[in-house]
């Protein structure tokens, strides 16, 4: 994880300090310094939050442009300093007077105003409910639980256990002929429903809910993992891009062993499949410590290389690292 995470700070993304890639990869600098005991990686987190001078991204109603917070409230509940959040707290006070009514469905830029692809419950909500947890104020978590199901209610699919990238992809087949459904998008969304429930009281009304679909998509991920512990791209057509693709297999793998580590699945059932997952990722970093086999900035199942490499698969890696660390401490 160290390896991992040192070769990405000293060669940092050429995108926007505060976009989603970034963000992505912070989360996962957090998990590190939270399991290093290391200081160093909170402080770089630091040094983002404060050269971001603690703002959001530009876009008010995009959901990519609130990951950042998710960051920026861990520190503040560190550092015992609310005023961090100022610029966050005015931008979700904003959102939760929009009304959330139109329909999902893509088109007319609907992702400026909606959580309409499945990418955007790792990104919006988690961070929402960071902010509740940093201030004690509920009423961002109750944004994020009002959003959560929307969105929810629209791409998932209740007879895959698997959620749609958006209403695009609908009416779509692989060649074998099954629904499309990416890998990664999948992620997102798994390790989305771990993050929101890290962050809820035990009491919160719907967190059955959130355990409920949590269990029900860790059974149909752990059915889809290669022998060699990659989930394809393509999670029901993986011989369409049969190349290994860590990002996606870095938030099931994360996902999986958190469940483990918080008693909501059977250890024995599904430590196996961490394992074989957190092998996977180990052999994709290279000795110099850059992460390959990532699939690029998508909307659906590509291919990937062994010199492909983005910021947010660095992220995953070390989500799942550091879950993968407490599994064995809880040995």
């Amino acid at each position: 994880m160290k390896r991992a995470a040192d070769w990405q700070l000293a060669h940092p993304s050429t995108h926007e300090p505060d976009d989603w890639t970034q963000a992505a990869f912070f989360t996962g600098v957090m998990a590190l310094g939270d399991v290093s005991g290391d200081p160093k990686y909170h402080a770089a987190m630091r040094a983002v939050g404060e050269a971001n001078r603690w703002r959001p991204g530009l876009r008010p109603g995009h959901a990519d442009d609130y990951a950042v917070i998710a960051t920026y409230a861990r520190l503040a509940a560190i550092d015992n300093d609310k005023n961090i959040l100022a610029p966050s707290i005015a931008l979700f006070d904003y959102l939760a007077d929009q009304r959330y009514d139109e329909s999902l469905e893509w088109g007319n830029r609907i992702e400026y105003r909606e959580l309409a692809w499945c990418d955007a419950l790792f990104m919006a909500p988690p961070s929402m409910a960071a902010v509740s947890v940093a201030t004690g104020d509920p009423k961002y978590l109750a944004l994020a639980n009002r959003l959560w199901w929307k969105t929810t209610e629209y791409l998932y699919d209740k007879t895959e256990h698997l959620y749609y990238r958006d209403s695009r992809y609908f009416g779509r087949r692989e060649a074998n002929g099954r629904k499309l459904f990416w890998s990664r998008g999948n992620g997102w969304v798994i390790a989305g429903i771990a993050r929101m429930l890290d962050a809820m009281p035990a009491d919160f009304a719907d967190r059955p809910r959130y355990a409920a679909l949590f269990k029900e998509m860790a059974v149909t991920v752990v059915a889809l993992q290669g022998e060699d512990g990659y989930w394809r791209a393509s999670l029901l057509d993986p011989a369409s891009l049969p190349n290994p693709e860590s990002s996606g297999t870095g938030f099931f793998t994360y996902a999986l062993a958190w469940g483990i580590n918080h008693k909501l699945l059977d250890r024995a059932v599904y430590e196996p499949h961490v394992r074989r997952g957190w092998n996977a990722m180990q052999k994709a970093v290279h000795p110099d410590g850059m992460l390959g086999w990532v699939q690029p900035i998508g909307a659906e199942p590509g291919s990937s290389r062994e010199d492909t490499t983005e910021v947010y698969g660095v992220g995953a890696l070390l989500l799942a690292g550091a879950e993968v660390h407490r599994l064995d401490l809880a040995r």
